[in-house]
């Protein structure tokens, strides 16, 4: 075998074997939407399969993803937002009846042994409202855009501080 076959071969398989890892699966209610954010490291290049899925009296039920096909209920009702490392997933209309075990299982795209999940139980009066963003945080450029005119009238000697 060519070395540069052998070496191409190698940092495949040590790829593949590194590929992703789901770090962390937390479930919060936001409104009246359960949120579910799927933290996880990805060191390959290879694209990510994702699944969200829930398993309620031994029975899985797929949400949403690229693995499994999501069931008709609950597509109306699922919304997803991917970040860096980062999948947030939204079951609106949130009740009871949506009590169960959530997983979040990703696998790299061809690799059917290379599969990394997390779980967490979901109980509705168990849940913590997911914590808001503050107003400042969310608004930065405009507690800048007040700050420099006040440095402004200030500079004109319209206000004196």
């Amino acid at each position: 075998m060519h070395p540069a076959i052998g070496i191409a071969l190698l940092l495949t398989v040590l790829q593949v074997s590194r590929g992703q890892k789901v770090t962390s699966l937390t479930a919060c209610l936001a409104d009246q939407s359960l949120r579910l954010d799927c933290r996880y490291e990805n060191t390959t290049t290879l694209p990510i399969q994702y699944e969200f899925s829930l398993t309620r009296e031994t029975k899985k039920h797929v949400l949403y993803g690229t693995v499994g096909v999501p069931e008709h209920t609950y597509r109306s009702r699922t919304n997803l937002t991917s970040k860096h490392n980062l999948k947030v997933l939204f079951l609106s209309a949130f009740t009871t009846k949506d009590e169960g075990t959530y997983t979040c299982e990703l696998r790299l795209s061809g690799q059917p042994s290379s599969v990394s999940s997390q779980n967490v139980s979901v109980l509705r009066d168990k849940l913590v409202k997911c914590e808001g963003i503050s107003l400042l945080a969310q608004n930065t450029s405009w507690l800048l855009l007040l700050l420099l005119s006040l440095s402004l009238l200030q500079a004109t000697d319209f206000i004196s501080l």
